[in-house]
């Protein structure tokens, strides 16, 4: 064959190909206008899907914005038996914090982190505070934080429940019961009666009645930090500090406090 006839039979060849690529262009082409056209119905409805979440997020806010204006202090009245609750500082301390919390809230944790040391070097170290821990766990939206909360009291039974507290905080993403056992074990507590006491659900009727309680003051988030005038086992209430707020905050309203029982004096 020669140079012109195999130039040729290329050529042939080039052009075969490019006619079958029109063809099958066009074809898919075709076929895939009534995909266009689905998919831009499927973004115009996504739009409209996203413009009725802004206009309901819009509303929430706007519902929302008186209560973001409100202060997070409030005046309270009644008392509040602490017997068998944890507690750290003097027991003879003027003035009692009780702490409403949620081992599942990550405000809670937030409070512990950066506020309660604070707190606790501040007032608590110095004997002028007593500090009172309650459980106020939100099921709702924490489904782990009523079993935490059960866990921590068994960890007390043991004499490990700050240690347990403070766990517990640090490792918020690992609460299912068994990695409740691990954390016993991790703190050096007999497992197996860790694990009795967890599964059995003997300190579910007192978490309950923490919680009813935690509600007659308000309480309805947390952390919620009560201050209040020592009674013995009791707690006589004045303010509720709503929220994870910051040390200034508590800082005011403690030196308030202590300044009004010093002159009642």
């Amino acid at each position: 064959m020669t140079h012109t006839s195999r130039t040729g039979v290329l050529a042939g060849c080039l052009r075969w190909f490019i006619i079958a690529g029109s063809f099958a262009f066009g074809s898919a082409q075709a076929a895939g206008h009534d995909d266009i056209e689905a998919l831009r119905r499927d973004i115009d409805a996504l739009k409209k899907g996203q413009d009725a979440i802004a206009a309901d997020v819009a509303e929430i806010k706007q519902l929302l914005e008186p209560l973001r204006q409100q202060s997070p202090v409030h005046p309270v009245e009644g008392s509040l038996d602490l017997a068998g609750a944890p507690l750290k500082g003097n027991a003879q301390a003027v003035l009692t914090m009780v702490e409403f919390s949620d081992f599942q809230c990550p405000f809670c944790k937030r409070h512990v982190d950066t506020t309660l040391p604070k707190l606790e070097k501040e007032y608590v170290a110095s004997g002028k505070v007593r500090y009172a821990f309650v459980d106020f766990p939100l099921e709702s939206i924490h489904p782990q934080a009523f079993k935490a909360a059960e866990a921590s009291h068994c960890a007390k039974e043991q004499q490990h429940f700050w240690e347990m507290h403070d766990r517990l905080f640090a490792n918020q993403e690992a609460l299912t019961p068994e990695d409740l056992v691990g954390h016993a074990k991790a703190l050096g507590l007999d497992t197996t009666t860790f694990k009795q006491c967890l599964d059995s659900g003997k300190y579910a009727d007192k978490i309950k009645a923490n919680v009813a309680a935690g509600e007659k003051f308000g309480v309805s988030g947390t952390p919620a930090v009560l201050l209040g005038i020592s009674q013995g086992t009791e707690v006589k209430a004045v303010k509720l500090l709503v929220g994870s707020l910051p040390f200034s905050v508590f800082k005011e309203e403690i030196d308030k406090l202590l300044a009004e029982q010093a002159t009642a004096k």
